[in-house]
């Protein structure tokens, strides 16, 4: 499942993200208006938590909300607010949130509701990943080749996730810090190189056809 965060805060975006991460979710950042607007619209999320109170970009969540909307962009959103009276409630609701959550906030309790609307999204898509004979639920998180049930880490299983979100486009180790890793993770260390060959070692070593395969000098590829 991929996440988008929208919050001007960075300690409290990077929070929410590194919380979410740990939960196994893809998560991008975006810190203002225009940056979120932008990549809302260019990349498949299944969710966004959306601040109310940007200070950056000259709109608030709201119009951000508001904007997502009117461009038929229909992925469910989640508002955070130090607001919590009923007018403010009201306001984020109106403008096509899905769902509001008050700061401060309980982290477990952010959990659910995500849980919750990606449950309730699911019911309109298939949460299940698929190239050639491997499978991907993003829902149960369970994973196999074929017949064969595979068993992989939570950094293991975002790194599947991201590849299969992208088959048979080339995705560089840069790309691939910025979604699987956080944003000031070394890029040019060989700790993603480590994490593809365990990767494969699970995914590809035992069976006929390999699935993830080096462009080099560039990163990888899934392609059959």
């Amino acid at each position: 499942m991929r996440i988008l965060v929208v919050d001007d805060e960075k300690k409290i975006a990077s929070f929410i993200q590194r919380g979410l991460k740990e939960n196994h979710y893809v998560v991008d950042v975006a810190y203002d208006a225009e940056t979120a607007l932008e990549i809302a619209e260019i990349n498949p999320y299944d969710l966004i938590i959306l601040d109310i109170m940007l200070g950056m970009g000259g709109k608030d969540g709201v119009a951000v909300c508001q904007q997502l909307r009117h461009n038929k962009v229909n992925t469910p959103v989640l508002m955070l607010t130090a607001r919590d009276s009923v007018k403010d409630k009201v306001r984020g609701l109106d403008a096509g949130a899905d769902d509001y959550l008050t700061k401060p906030f309980a982290f477990d309790e952010l959990l659910a509701r995500v849980r919750a609307l990606l449950r309730r999204e699911s019911t309109e898509k298939v949460n299940v990943l698929k190239f050639e004979d491997l499978e991907l639920n993003q829902l149960t998180r369970e994973v196999k080749r074929g017949d064969t049930p595979i068993t992989l880490t939570s950094k293991e299983y975002a790194l599947l996730e991201y590849f299969m979100l992208n088959a048979n486009q080339v995705i560089t180790r840069t790309m691939i810090s910025e979604h699987v890793w956080r944003e000031d993770f070394d890029s040019f260390t060989n700790v993603i190189d480590v994490y593809v060959k365990h990767l494969r070692n699970k995914i590809d070593k035992d069976f006929p056809t390999s699935l993830i395969q080096t462009v080099r000098g560039v990163g990888y590829v899934m392609k059959k």
